[in-house]
């Protein structure tokens, strides 16, 4: 038996050591060492599983200060895997390259000499350059004056120009010409053309066992975009019942699927030849709106800003009029951290740059995610009091600026901390972008975070360089102004529009459940995109009858007209289903209009129209 055994250690496998001995030992023998074979390998693998926790001593430690919290046995575990984690969640590295050429943080040859030396020195050329301009640019601009006791800012205000003579007749001829329609035909024609109430079934994945899903798909987005509750929408829609529509509803649609439709449209609204008057989908803008809901839910608070209780549909608009992404937030919730969130889950083709918002926009934090993502994050400004303006270094001076950033030696930005904190700062951004953590989240965490963490200082760091920057763009660029005002102007506009749509129950939404009020805002969403794209294509129509008609369509008019129209649409009485079955053409994308002059000139639309 020894001769068998042979060259074999402690460590040699089972089955091996069963080969040698076989017909040497009785099969219950075999048998037993076997079973001790496994036995033993499952006390290893406890073993190795212990000691990756840190050993059996740690645990023993973690066990006693379980004990000390009497039955809190949560408290210290959730701790303790929050620790474990979050080296985990960092740990992104190998993603790095490819996300810096990604986000524009670096050219695509410079992704290996991207380094923590590389980003600092990047931060300073930036605020160094941009401060030199305006120092520079301040004798010839006109509109800015700086006070030199106070260094608050003051900017001229620019008086626009007005309408153009062309531009107003083009815009009483098209909304002369608009053909009258109704909101139920409005959504289902753009289901025929779009097909987006294909997103939609039960949650299973199976085919809708519904005698005819497209109608009822139709129906109900028409019912729940509107605001009408089913069963109110029932005694005005014939052959439908409140039950049928709450039930599709609830079963067949979801967040998911209502975020996918939304995109179909956004998607197809793009490809039209129209929609490149108004933009290129590089911009967006991000504001709320108030919605009314009943006090009893776990949403509603009571706006201070309102005076009255509800919550906050919260849409991120692009330059083409369209809604990219909507959502629906608490009124008490800092709008800003939602800003980076809208943007990250827009699943559509339409991938924006820069992104507007109001007052809300201007947070520190805010502004370092916004570029560590690689977003041009430009507010609009309101109010220049306290706002702080940070030099370069304690020892930079400005000829004619320099009252901006106060008294020499103070309010400069702390390069150093910056360095040190670099890997931090990447690994968090390559997070979010990831979607190990919410933007919405972590910006909530770092307001609130303590000064003497030295991830939130370092982000406080980076949002200041990027917000002076910004700071003294605005000042600076009156043009830059106008677009920023633009394009909040655009975002209000479609708050407006989107609530004339959802006129039902007051505009009070009657769900008292976070999810379906969730939903109702995307419904909403999904019938205002809808109406935006079928009135863009009426106006295409209308402008291809006028150029047949001799008429000569200068670009920039064409800017200036708003699908935001409202006037030949009807919202109420009977609604009827009869268009359902009504299958229209295919319609035409395409304009015969140049418009590289907008593009190449930077020209955007500064007129919109208004909802009624």
């Amino acid at each position: 038996m020894k001769s068998a055994l042979e060259g074999l250690d402690e460590q040699a496998p089972a089955e091996e050591v069963a080969r040698r001995l076989e017909g040497s030992v009785s099969p219950a023998v075999l048998a037993l060492a076997r079973a001790q074979a496994v036995q033993a390998g499952g006390f290893v693998a406890v073993t190795k599983a212990v000691e990756g926790f840190g050993g059996f001593a740690k645990q023993y430690e973690q066990i006693e200060k379980v004990s000390a919290h009497h039955g809190n046995f949560w408290e210290v575990l959730l701790y303790g895997q929050i620790g474990r984690d979050r080296a985990v969640m960092f740990d992104l590295v190998e993603k790095l390259a490819s996300y810096l050429v990604e986000v524009g943080l670096c050219e695509e040859g410079e992704a290996g000499q991207f380094d923590a030396v590389f980003f600092r020195r990047q931060l300073e050329d930036k605020l160094r350059n941009a401060a030199a301009a305006a120092d520079a640019g301040y004798p010839d601009n006109e509109g800015l004056v700086i006070d030199t006791e106070t260094g608050i800012p003051s900017l001229k205000a620019h008086r626009a120009e007005g309408q153009r003579p062309s531009a107003k007749r083009l815009e009483e001829e098209i909304k002369a010409r608009m053909p009258e329609r109704s909101l139920m035909g409005i959504v289902a024609r753009t289901a025929y053309w779009v097909e987006w109430w294909r997103r939609f079934g039960p949650a299973s994945g199976n085919e809708p066992k519904l005698q005819d899903p497209f109608g009822r798909y139709v129906i109900t987005t028409f019912v729940k975009g509107t605001n009408m509750g089913p069963y109110e929408a029932a005694r005005h829609i014939p052959g439908v019942s409140g039950h049928e529509l709450a039930y599709t509803a609830n079963r067949h649609f979801s967040l998911v699927l209502l975020n996918e439709a939304i995109a179909d449209l956004v998607n197809a609204h793009a490809r039209l030849d129209i929609s490149q008057a108004w933009g290129d989908g590089t911009a967006v803008a991000a504001d709320g709106t108030h919605m009314d809901t009943y006090l009893d839910n776990l949403l509603a608070e009571t706006s201070v800003r309102y005076g009255k209780p509800g919550g906050i549909a919260y849409h991120h608009v692009s330059d083409t009029y369209i809604a990219l992404f909507t959502h629906f937030i608490p009124c008490g919730v800092w709008e800003a951290v939602h800003i980076i969130e809208g943007l990250l889950k827009n699943t559509s083709e339409v991938k924006p740059t820069t992104v507007h918002a109001d007052t809300q926009g201007q947070s520190q934090p805010v502004f370092a995610l916004a570029h560590l993502l690689g977003f041009d994050l430009m507010p609009r400004i309101r109010n220049w009091k306290g706002m702080t303006f940070y030099r370069p270094s304690k020892q930079t001076e400005y000829v004619h600026i320099d009252a901006l950033f106060g008294e020499v030696g103070k309010n400069s930005i702390d390069f150093g901390l910056i360095e040190s904190q670099f890997r931090h700062l990447i690994g968090v951004a390559v997070s979010v972008r990831e979607g190990a953590i919410s933007s919405s989240t972590l910006l909530k965490r770092l307001r609130s975070g303590s000064k003497k963490n030295a991830t939130y200082a370092a982000f406080r760091e980076v949002g200041r360089v990027i917000r002076t920057v910004q700071l003294l763009r605005y000042l600076t660029d009156g043009p830059l102004r106008r677009r920023v005002t633009a394009a909040t102007n655009k975002v209000e506009s479609f708050n407006r529009f989107s609530q004339w749509i959802g006129f039902g129950n007051r505009g009070v939404i009657a769900d008292n459940d976070p999810v379906e009020q969730e939903k109702a805002m995307k419904f909403n969403a999904l019938l205002t995109n809808a109406v935006i794209f079928h009135n863009a294509l009426d106006i295409a129509e209308i402008v291809r009858q006028l150029l047949e008609e001799g008429w000569e369509i200068d670009p920039e008019d064409l800017a200036h007209i708003s699908p935001y129209l409202t006037e030949h649409i009807n919202r109420f009485g009977e609604y009827s289903t009869h268009e359902l079955g009504i299958q229209p053409d295919a319609y035409d994308p395409k304009l015969d209009v140049d418009f590289t002059a907008l593009r190449e000139g930077g020209l955007t639309s500064e007129g919109f129209g208004q909802a009624a």
